[in-house]
């Protein structure tokens, strides 16, 4: 009974793989379609193209977190200061800096959703990786123990004829 069962769930697996769940095919002809499935190649071809708007956030997003972006931000924000307070008699924006805390504001608003793009096309694509890996261990799961099991019948009949 308990064998019967799990041979029921190993069927119901293999044709939820295959999205074979109406098909009325045998579990040998299951575990053939399923040897033939090739995961890789469906993950590969159904890979996305990337938009330019997509590449865009991923490149500024991958310099937004990098130690150059900071050094050259600090560079520019000292350079604006001293500019400001020291080389000019009459600056262009005097201390509080007003007008540098609006362009960072400007930075910070305009930068926060292009990285959230970038990191949301990152997290599809994870998901998507997760999947197709999990296909694979699924189906190495399935056909390991089919092989168990042929093997032991294998093994019972030659100690039946022995």
């Amino acid at each position: 009974m308990q064998h019967e069962k799990t041979l029921k769930a190993r069927e119901a697996l293999i044709r939820s793989m295959i999205h074979g769940e109406g098909s009325e095919q045998k579990l040998e002809e299951l575990l053939d379609i399923l040897v033939d499935e090739k995961f890789a190649l469906k993950y590969l071809s159904g890979k996305d193209e990337i938009s330019f708007s997509e590449k865009m956030s991923d490149h500024i997003a991958a310099f937004a977190g990098s130690w150059a972006f900071i050094i050259v931000f600090s560079i520019l924000m000292a350079a604006w200061i001293i500019i400001n307070e020291l080389f000019l008699k009459v600056p262009f924006d005097p201390y509080p800096f007003i007008l540098l805390n609006l362009i960072l504001s400007l930075i910070s608003s305009v930068q926060s959703p292009i990285i959230m793009m970038s990191q949301n096309r990152q997290a599809k694509s994870d998901r998507q990786r997760s999947e197709h890996q999990y296909n694979i261990n699924l189906k190495c799961e399935v056909l390991l123990e089919d092989i168990h099991i042929k093997l032991e019948e294998i093994l019972r009949k030659l100690d039946e004829d022995a």
